[in-house]
């Protein structure tokens, strides 16, 4: 086909030759032949030179291989822990493109995102790799699909329109839009992935997929950019539930969801901070008025990341970050905390203490077109660590830990349940119970109750946001107290029932800090002064009656001592 394709290229550019050679006319006709000799050179496949193919090769074994497999079919060792799954490069099926739906991916889509990466998956960005080895390895990628090779398969770009100004106008209309053509359906009402569809999406493949939480832009695929969701919105995500609305919508109408999706975030990038701000509250903290006293409190967000250390390692949690808030009054400390979740799942049971499912419980619950698990793999968890367990037995659960004893200088105590020396309390609440439990940690493996009762708490989901709060005692029977002015190191886990995350298997935070502010007691300059000021005007009105009284007497004097015979004489 290629060799094919090659004369007809050489003899569209020999018609140019011989009709300038020959005195032909430079007018259409010359202009037809020369578009036709420029559109057999488009034509051809695209396929490097053997020693780029071959370059590829190499960096394709030192850093792909390990995903997508030897073969490129996405069946590497780390496959069976990535989700999503690793791109089968052998269906010719690429999400993040500029070609139409169906259509292969154009050599620059397939340079951009091995340059870029994509968020929030186990495809990083290759920064450290030059132009020409980027390129090298699209050209060797190519080399696992044949249809890379078929002059009809050859990729055309599409034109994108630039980009119209956003308005409220637009973005009313796109949420109509959103709603119209079904998109709830995935994504949910308020954008956060939860739609009645979300926990049964799976590719093409059918490996389960999660929809996309439009409200955290950041962690798109393709991009968090205006462009980016409109080019989505255009080309879809081919091997993906996600499809094209070239044909069943018009640019403009592209445009307004994709206004309307911009406008839940707010922002491309996260506020991610390392610091919980806990406010003072005047009046009692009443958990019967949920998340509303904590309206004064600045929202903390900070990243999740999977539990990858020790066994019951958790490559994909479901939760990306959370949100934290903290207010305290006289007597108690209490924290909102917030995640997205795509459904609530609360009839099973939760607790750091569990054991995690098997790896062959794994593996039977994925379909049949998974490769088996190796027992070599040095990801896999012991054999022996948990007994079957249907999916309806895991639970949604959130816990927040804190040393037991405020750390004396910059060491805390291991981030993942504690240590040894360095033991840490944990809020534990399992979302099907009413109230959270205590644990003490001293690493995974030494997590004991300690329950004394001091921890309570409510919580709620809604529309996609589970919504729970803590609340301590100050000065606690046990544990640290949190002092007016004082920091201590926070962490958060976060448990989905949906990913059969239990025990050690979760998403977890780095350490952060929370500070309780000081209360802001009135400043009691401003009342001195002021009376001061008071008694400095009564002061001036006093001395100023005085003198003119004094004044008004002398006159007088005057007056009468001017009409004496004495003073006459005188």
């Amino acid at each position: 086909m290629t060799s094919r394709l090659i004369g007809l290229s050489a003899l569209g550019y020999l018609a140019v030759v011989i009709a300038v050679l020959c005195g032909a006319p430079s007018g259409p006709m010359e202009a037809q032949l020369r578009a036709l000799a420029l559109s057999d050179v488009e034509a051809q496949p695209d396929l490097g030179t053997e020693a780029q193919r071959e370059s590829g090769k190499v960096l394709y074994a030192k850093y792909c291989v390990q995903c997508h497999g030897e073969k490129g079919d996405g069946a590497g060792d780390a496959t069976l822990h990535l989700l999503p799954r690793p791109r089968d490069f052998t269906t010719g099926k690429f999400k993040i493109r500029t070609t139409p739906s169906g259509a292969l991916p154009t050599h620059q889509d397939l340079v951009n995102i091995i340059r870029r990466g994509m968020p929030y998956t186990s495809m990083p960005a290759w920064p450290n790799l030059s132009d020409q080895d980027v390129s090298n390895l699209a050209y060797y990628t190519k080399t696992f699909s044949p249809d890379f090779s078929v002059a009809e398969s050859v990729p055309k770009p599409l034109e994108f329109p630039a980009a119209p100004a956003s308005t409220s106008e637009t973005i009313a209309l796109g949420k109509k839009l959103y709603e119209e053509n079904g998109c709830l359906k995935c994504h949910g009402a308020l954008g956060r992935g939860d739609g009645p569809s979300a926990s049964t999406l799976l590719d093409d493949l059918g490996y389960p997929i999660r929809a996309a939480d439009l409200t955290q832009p950041w962690t798109f695929r393709g991009g968090p950019t205006r462009q980016d969701i409109f080019r989505t919105m255009t080309t879809g995500l081919n091997g993906t539930p996600m499809p094209s609305f070239a044909d069943a919508l018009p640019a403009e109408q592209r445009w307004a969801i994709t206004d309307f999706i911009a406008s839940l975030s707010g922002s491309e990038v996260p506020a991610y901070t390392n610091l919980v701000v806990a406010k003072h509250a005047l009046d009692p903290i009443d958990l019967a008025k949920g998340a509303e006293v904590f309206a004064s409190a600045p929202v903390a967000r900070f990243p999740i990341v999977g539990q990858i250390m020790e066994p019951g390692r958790q490559f994909n949690p479901a939760a990306t970050s959370v949100t934290v808030q903290a207010i305290y009054d006289a007597e108690s400390i209490a924290l909102l905390v917030r995640w997205h979740d795509s459904r609530a799942d609360r009839t099973g049971k939760a607790d750091p203490t569990l054991p995690v499912p098997l790896e062959e419980e794994v593996e039977a619950a994925k379909p049949a077109a998974a490769p088996a698990a190796d027992p070599a793999d040095p990801f896999a968890d012991p054999a022996g660590a948990a007994a079957e367990a249907p999916p309806s037995e895991f639970n949604d659960a959130v816990a927040i830990q804190i040393p037991t004893q405020a750390p004396t200088g910059a060491r805390k105590p291991y981030f993942i349940f504690g240590d040894a020396q360095n033991s840490v309390d944990l809020w534990f609440f399992d979302l099907a119970r009413p109230d959270p439990l205590q644990f003490t940690g001293r690493g995974s493996a030494d997590v004991v109750p300690n329950d004394t009762g001091d921890v309570t708490g409510v919580a709620s989901y809604d529309q996609g946001e589970w919504s729970v709060i803590f609340k301590r005692p100050l000065r606690a029977s046990s544990g640290v107290a949190f002092v007016p002015g004082g920091f201590l190191p926070v962490a958060f886990s976060v448990w989905d029932g949906f990913s059969r995350e239990r025990g050690n298997s979760r998403g977890l935070t780095a350490w952060y800090s929370v500070y309780v502010e000081p209360e802001v007691v009135p400043s009691a300059v401003g009342p001195m002064v002021r009376t001061a000021l008071f008694l400095l005007v009564i002061e001036l009105a006093v001395i100023g009656w005085v003198r003119w009284s004094r004044r008004s007497a002398a006159e007088r004097q005057g007056r009468e001592g001017g009409s004496h015979p004495a003073a006459t004489r005188a």
